[in-house]
């Protein structure tokens, strides 16, 4: 495959690159990842003005299968290119970022070998510097510069290749992690102690964080499961928002009669919770959470989240805590510079966070860090603690709907991203006209319209990147979702979108 653009998934990129999986040829080769990342390079140096000779790039990957052969191409990309690559081994997504900014490391870029949650045959890379992670429109430029490079040089003839060299990126990591919640808490060196904290990584890269960030401040982390790395994923789908992974940081947290629940995805961008009721800290929930611990830094600032968040939450946010709610468009990147643009404007914005997980604070460079949402809500249930208190008493106030429902309607039409458009046209048109739909004013994305009849409401909008509109119905009763969908579906027939 030399049509490298076809791999890109909006700020990412992203293939299968392993076979096993009928129908399902390999996309992101080893040479497709050295090409990338050559083009990377010289993409970088060129942004900064730089020869590729004295950039520093870093690499890490997750727990794939795929992992290893493809990290080791990639950092032959860097080299060849003539810059100095660091191997960081396993390696979480955002500890790639961190090695940008972090004392004696603070390298031009990194790339991170990782695929999220997706199944054990995808792979992909992810791209930072010292900036953030690259914009699609950047990855564009790359996977362009890639396609038109030529056959590498210095791979035959039985010349010996420089090597990467080994980094303890993930030590330093860890460290300054811990160090944050030495500081947050403020009662000593052992911060931690007394404290029962389950961790489950899914057998993803996330393990360090009960090994080396709780454990050296005192936590007994033994009730904590699938630490180990295992590319297989043969315990559950290493995803917050995967009902087998929250089913199993629960089942940890009751066996183990423990006062907290941590889960991460495979490269540990995002995460979840669970209370020492088992109580999941989780989609709106964990947005609530983050967002009171906001409340509390920052009384009045703005809260960023995507457009599907409940009617509860946003009543959640600005009228019992005093926020400022800004829905926008669903997507980690759109969620997080919209957060950055308006702290340029003038609106204090502590928080970006996507329903899925993704959570960016501005102490921590607008990065989606699950570790550090993680250590955030390690700091508040200390000092909550302290009080008499736990982290359900923030969230007494948060309502929830009765019922919620999502369907994915497929579009036919070659054209998907023109037709998908037409439709919402006509549907806020045909919304205006209805007795008892109340359009949003306030969505960034799609039709968003509430039917209080119903005490509910529904969203459509467009797929990020397939040919699908998604549909998304919240009501406050039980059969809401049913009343909803019965008004809905008249439009949605005279457009074709039926559920599949």
């Amino acid at each position: 495959m030399n049509d490298y653009t076809k791999l890109q998934n909006g700020s990412d990129v992203r293939g299968v690159a392993l076979p096993g999986v009928p129908g399902e040829p390999v996309t992101l080769t080893p040479e497709a990842a050295r090409k990338i990342t050559r083009a990377f390079t010289r993409w970088l140096g060129e942004k900064k003005g730089k020869s590729p000779a004295v950039l520093t790039i870093g690499v890490g990957r997750d727990s794939r299968l795929s992992g290893p052969e493809l990290a080791g191409r990639a950092a032959e990309g860097i080299i060849l290119e003539g810059a100095c690559c660091k191997d960081c081994g396993m390696a979480s997504t955002p500890a790639m970022f961190m090695s940008t900014v972090l004392p004696g490391y603070q390298w031009d870029g990194a790339v991170m070998i990782t695929a999220s949650h997706l199944p054990w045959n995808r792979n992909g890379l992810k791209f930072f510097t010292r900036e953030g992670g690259l914009e699609s429109g950047d990855i564009r430029e790359v996977l362009a510069l890639a396609r038109e490079l030529s056959p590498e040089e210095g791979l035959s003839g039985g010349k010996e290749m420089v090597k990467a060299e080994k980094s303890d990126l993930m030590a330093a990591y860890a460290a300054h992690l811990r160090q944050v919640i030495i500081d947050g808490i403020g009662i000593g060196k052992q911060p931690l102690s007394g404290f029962r904290i389950a961790v489950d990584a899914g057998n993803g890269a996330g393990g360090f964080f009960a090994r080396e960030v709780l454990e050296p401040l005192g936590a007994d982390t033994s009730a904590s499961v699938f630490l180990e790395p295992d590319g297989h994923f043969p315990n559950h789908i290493p995803n917050p928002e995967d009902k087998g992974a929250i089913a199993s940081i629960k089942r940890a947290v009751l066996e183990g009669g423990c006062d907290l629940g941590i889960l991460f995805d495979t490269d540990v961008d995002r995460a979840g919770a669970v209370d020492q009721n088992g109580e999941e800290l989780c989609r709106n929930r964990l947005i609530g959470l983050l967002a009171a611990i906001a409340a509390r830094e920052a009384p009045g600032s703005a809260v960023v989240t995507d457009s599907v968040t409940s009617a509860e939450l946003g009543e959640f946010l600005t009228k019992k805590l005093g926020l400022i709610h800004r829905r926008f468009k669903r997507g980690y990147k759109n969620v997080i510079n919209e957060g950055i643009r308006l702290n340029r404007e003038g609106t204090p914005c502590l928080l970006a966070i996507e329903t899925s997980g993704h959570a960016a604070m501005r102490e921590n460079y607008f990065l989606d860090d699950g570790a550090y949402a993680a250590v955030k809500i390690i700091i508040q249930a200390a000092r909550l603690r302290g009080e008499g208190r736990t982290l359900g008493d923030l969230l007494s106030d948060l309502g929830e709907p009765v019922e919620a429902a999502e369907y994915r309607l497929p579009i036919g039409e070659e054209d998907f991203r023109a037709y998908g458009q037409r439709v919402l046209l006509a549907l806020e048109e045909y919304a205006r006209k209805q007795a008892g739909w109340e359009v949003a004013l306030d969505n960034c994305e799609g039709v968003r319209v509430s039917i209080p009849k119903a005490e509910g409401w529904f969203l459509l909008r467009m797929s990020l990147h397939d040919p699908l509109m998604p549909l998304n119905i919240e009501s406050g009763r039980a059969g809401g979702v049913a009343a909803i969908l019965a008004e809905l579906e008249p439009f949605l027939a005279a457009w074709a979108l039926t559920r599949p």
